[in-house]
């Protein structure tokens, strides 16, 4: 039997050292990264950011993942952790309300080397070792571009009107809603979407609960898409060559323009994961680690999130 857990490596830059937050665990009296098991109705991403949240009090994004460990446990279980980087702000760090409790004893920012020193387990140590050589190489400090399709509409056949005014069923605006959480694990603060109905409204909940403007771009519709592809194109590549942390809502029919575009930027692994996502279901979406590190931005990497794989 699995059992499901989640969390990250914390991590900032003061001056030019890269510094990262461990926890001590009274109860086991080891050192490790904040981590947790997965609750029931939790993606893996949602319960990464809960975890931390609950186990330091900071407040975090999800940022490039990092690699995925598994363990024997008691009783014939094996546990499977999935890790992210988490860059932590400034704003962050001096609104944490940390206190110590039964599960973490401390929490304490230190230097790689000081880290390597104090963490117990060796797959903490590689986890370590992962973001160290991602920030030599220029690819941890990112920003994620999202790309989502909306939620379950009103199916063509059943809907009498213009198509752009088409609603979402019950079951897409229950989506729509659930989706808050799981976009802000990774935060985009610029909302982009096709500005017809159900596109609209897939969006809406998560802009309205951080206060985000909603950016109309006709270029994403359906129809749009139809009639001029490459300026659909163009909204594509004008975004990734912005590198800024947004989100992205489209039709099904738009989609292979955009994935075209964007895995253009990839390399070959990366670019195969891009182009499958012209098929997202309702409701699900991708998610495009960008840096800009060097001259032009970079992709560091890309993963599906849906809310079907809630635990």
């Amino acid at each position: 039997m699995e059992i499901f857990a989640a969390g990250a490596v914390c991590w900032r830059e003061v001056g030019k050292d890269l510094k990262v937050a461990i926890i001590y665990r009274g109860r086991y009296k080891d050192w490790s990264f904040p981590k947790g098991k997965v609750d029931p109705g939790e993606t893996l991403a949602e319960a990464a950011v809960r975890e931390i949240k609950e186990e330091t009090g900071l407040k975090v994004t999800l940022g490039v993942p990092l690699s995925t460990f598994s363990y024997p446990i008691e009783k014939e279980r094996t546990k499977v952790v999935h890790y992210w980087a988490a860059k932590v702000s400034d704003k962050a760090l001096a609104n944490s309300k940390f206190k110590p409790d039964e599960e973490v004893s401390e929490v304490v920012w230190v230097k790689p080397e000081q880290a390597f020193e104090k963490l117990s387990y060796k797959h903490d140590k590689e986890l370590l070792q992962e973001v160290i050589d991602l920030r030599k190489n220029g690819m941890l400090k990112t920003k994620p571009l999202i790309i989502i399709r909306h939620a379950h509409a009103t199916p063509r056949t059943d809907y009498v009107g213009e198509d752009g005014k088409r609603p979402l069923l019950p079951e897409g605006k229950k989506q729509a809603n659930e989706l808050v959480r799981l976009l802000s694990a990774y935060g985009p603060k610029r909302v982009f979407t096709s500005p017809w109905r159900r596109c609209k409204d897939t969006i809406a909940p998560y802009a309205k609960a951080h206060r985000y403007k909603i950016i109309d771009r006709g270029e994403l519709s359906e129809m749009g898409n139809a009639k001029g592809p490459a300026r659909t194109a163009k909204v594509a590549r004008n975004l990734f060559a912005d590198a800024r942390s947004s989100i992205l809502c489209t039709h099904r029919p738009t989609l292979p323009t955009i994935t075209q575009v964007l895995a253009s930027y990839a390399e070959p692994k990366l670019a195969k994961l891009i182009l499958e996502a012209k098929a997202l279901k309702p409701g699900d979406f991708i998610v495009l680690h960008l840096t800009t590190a060097g001259k032009k931005p970079r992709l560091v990497a890309v993963e599906s999130q849906s809310l079907e794989e809630r635990l």
